[in-house]
Formats: structure tokens, sequence, C-alpha cells
């Protein structure tokens, strides 16, 4: 009878299988990803793809979880811009060059009912975008609550990389980042459009992003005056 692999022995040959089903997802796109080309790729037999990953689905699930590991560990890397809205631009920037490098790691990850959008990974991406934005917040400039920001500048990002994927590389308007990229922002950020009266708004979004810095409030009288801010910010 042949021993168990140990833990480590695992890891490995679950990196191998990995690196080589994100080889050929690269080259090849979803459709290239077979048993039988991974295997192949990884020197394994199919049956140790079944018992590391489960099925095809789970093997994806684990190339797009490699693909975003690394992409959220350069961005939490990465020094933030002491500009907190050009902080913001420069992240847009990443995730769509990420994306439109990336198109099969990036329709993996978008895949609706996907579990992977609730991964550790993706929640972290989110996470690191929530972050950027409450930066914004707290220097008074943002029009929305953070987490209505939050949600529109990633289905924001999401469209534009989608769009740009399903239309032929050579007849993609390279302006089209950035078109939407200010399109949204300017919906966002009191400076990036002349708009009238966004003064009390914004001060209503930095006030409510900061409220937990004030000890003089009892829990009730925070979450009364939470309630109060964000009826004006909407």
């Amino acid at each position: 009878m042949q021993n168990q692999d140990t833990s480590e022995d695992t890891l490995t040959t679950q990196e191998r299988i990995i690196a080589a089903a994100t080889e050929l997802v690269a080259s090849g796109g979803i459709s290239a990803l077979t048993t039988r080309a991974v295997a192949s790729a990884a020197s394994v037999q199919a049956p140790t793809i079944y018992r590391l990953f489960g099925d095809k689905r789970g093997l994806l699930d684990a190339v797009a979880e490699f693909g975003l590991t690394q992409f959220i560990a350069q961005k939490l890397a990465a020094e933030p811009n002491p500009d907190p809205v050009q902080d913001l631009r420069d992240a847009w920037d990443a995730y769509v060059a990420f994306g439109v490098s990336n198109p099969a790691v990036f329709a993996i990850m978008n895949d609706i009912g996907s579990s992977h959008s609730q991964s550790m990974s993706a929640k972290t991406g989110i996470g690191v975008l929530r972050t950027r934005i409450q930066r914004i917040a707290h220097a008074g400039l943002l029009l929305k609550p953070v987490e209505s920001a939050v949600a529109l500048v990633h289905a924001a990002g999401v469209g534009t990389v989608t769009t740009l994927l399903s239309t032929p590389e050579n007849e993609r308007c390279s302006a089209l980042s950035i078109d939407a990229r200010e399109a949204v922002f300017s919906s966002l950020i009191a400076d990036a459009r002349p708009v009238r009266n966004n003064n009390l708004i914004t001060l209503a979004n930095g006030l409510r992003e900061r409220l937990h810095e004030v000890d003089e409030l009892t829990p009730g009288e925070r979450l009364l005056l939470s309630e109060l801010l964000e009826k004006i910010t909407k």
C-alpha cells in the first residue's frame, strides 16, 4: 500500500497543478482547462487533481484565487499616494490593467453565482478599496456613503473591464477606462465636479465616518447621529 502524501508534498503538488492550470488558462482560456491537459502539464495523475480540488470548478476557483492573491499582495505592498483621490485613481487603473491582462482569471473571479466572490482574497480586495474610499471621506470630499461608493466603484470597474474584454483588441477605445473612471468619480468626489451645495453632504459623510472617534457620545447617541447624517447624504 502506498504512503499518503505528506503535507509538504501535497502543498508542492497543489502549487504545481495551480501553476499548470494558470498557464493553460492564460494561453487558451477557460476552455483549455481540462483534467487531462492539467494532469499532463503538472506531471500528475487525474485522480490527484480530483482529490485536491474536487472538480473543474474547484480548480478554476483555485486559479482565480492564485491570481487575485498576487494582485492583492501588490496592492497591499504599494505605498499609498498622499492624495486620497489620486490614490483611488491609481487603484482603478491597476485593477483595469490587471483585468485586461488576465481575462480568464477575471472571468472566473466575476462569474455570477460563483463562490469565489466570497473568498478571503475577494473580501480583502474589497477591504482595500473600502480603505481608499474612507480616506476620501475623512478628507471631507465624499458625496455618498462609503458603502454606496464602494459598490459603485467596484461595479463600474468590473463593467469597464468586461466591456474592454468583449471588444476586439484592435478596436478598444484607449480612453474608455479614463472616461468611465472620471464619470464615476464626478458622482462621488466633491473636487471632481463643480457641484453647488455639496459642502453639507461631504461634511456629513466625513463626520459619519469618524463618529467612532467621538468619546463623548453614548452608543445610542452615536447611532442616532449616524442615522441622521446618513439621511442628509441620501
